[in-house]
């Protein structure tokens, strides 16, 4: 049978049977059913459930230019707890006139004593310096339903019967939102699985009626390359996205002493006389402190065992270092997908290493 004709009934993307997390994919079985279906919308018509896949950078571009073209409210959806690193890039010139709607994800994994406002100030302060100026920004844990309610009151308002686009990352927690909205307040969809394709792009957009005339549209995750997630397997994937509130543990370190996480990623303190520093990390991921003259030979000989994950050491990236003299106190130095350092005080001179192709940067403290 070849492949390409066989089109899903739900969205009309062509099926493929090879790769579970890309667009399109069916099991077998489905391509001996009269109107065959691809697991994604089979989720969502059986389950009420949308499952996020991949979107590749040319596919997204498609999208979000076209998006452009419509009147809508955009919903853009950022994880907190990596916020630089769930970023879209570039989403403001392409979504034209359309008013952007600014929502940050896993609110339930900062510490309790974290004002909210203050969060919400921030991420208004970190989104107007990369380009973006939302109409509003809101607050929600999709996974404990905190805030979900506000944001579908604000979606309507801003909406103005208008339709919605949902965009966002993967493993921003996109699709366990959009399945919040759909159980909480939307209606039974098995009757209503369709997906309205742009013209000439082959995208997997889930189409969830509003109301008579106007639809919310889902779109697949784009993947984000500079994230840790994509240099550790699935199963220590768990260990390094926390699943519940992390809690910031407090070292105090005299100069020339490194902290290793895991074996993901290192902090050395090269000078600034004896400092307090707050990590914030999966509290999963076990933080080893070590001289700095023994920390090449400590990670050489117990990398993938003592300092892990990873175990598969033969295909980690090698560790690219970075340098920084930090000039303001409550300064955080991020790396993306992992975690950040809080340091309260000025003064300190501090090389951070990453896999290579693992983003880090430096901010204002969010906490």
């Amino acid at each position: 049978m070849d492949l390409e004709q066989v089109k899903c009934v739900g969205c009309g993307i062509s099926i493929q049977t090879e790769d579970k997390e890309a667009l399109g994919y069916a099991p077998p079985s489905a391509l001996t059913k009269e109107l065959p279906i691809c697991q994604r919308c089979f989720r969502l018509k059986h389950y009420n459930e949308i499952h996020d896949v991949s979107l590749t950078d040319d596919d997204y571009r498609k999208i979000v230019s076209a998006i452009g073209d419509e009147d809508a409210l955009v919903v853009k959806i950022v994880d907190i707890f990596d916020f630089n690193g769930s970023w879209l890039p570039g989403l403001h010139r392409y979504a034209g006139k359309n008013p952007i709607l600014l929502v940050g994800n896993k609110l339930d994994l900062l510490p309790k004593s974290v004002n909210p406002n203050k969060v919400i100030h921030w991420m208004k302060k970190e989104a107007k310096e990369l380009g973006l100026k939302p109409i509003d920004v809101h607050l929600i844990s999709a996974e404990k339903g905190k805030g979900i309610e506000e944001l579908a009151e604000a979606i309507d308002h801003y909406r103005d019967g208008r339709d919605v686009y949902v965009v966002g990352c993967t493993n921003t927690g996109k699709s366990t939102f959009i399945n919040r909205l759909i159980k909480q307040f939307g209606e039974e969809t098995s009757d209503f699985i369709t997906t309205s394709q742009f013209p000439g792009t082959t995208l997997d957009l889930i189409d969830i009626p509003l109301d008579g005339n106007s639809h919310m549209f889902d779109t697949p995750g784009i993947i984000n390359h500079h994230q840790m997630a994509h240099y550790v397997s699935k199963q220590e994937l768990n260990q390094v996205m926390p699943k519940k509130e992390i809690k910031p543990m407090v070292f105090q370190l005299n100069e020339q002493q490194t902290l290793y996480f895991g074996g993901l990623a290192r902090m050395d303190y090269i000078k600034g006389g004896k400092q307090s520093f707050v990590c914030h990390f999966s509290n999963l991921i076990n933080i080893h402190r070590t001289k700095l003259e023994n920390a090449d030979d400590l990670y050489d000989k117990h990398l993938g065992e003592m300092l892990s994950p990873p175990k598969d050491i033969e295909n980690f990236p090698k560790l690219k270092r970075y340098e920084w003299m930090i000039k303001e106190s409550k300064t955080d130095i991020v790396i993306s997908g992992l975690g950040w350092i809080t340091f309260p005080e000025a003064g300190a001179k501090v090389a951070v290493y990453a896999p290579e192709g693992v983003s880090v940067t430096i901010r204002k403290s969010l906490i």
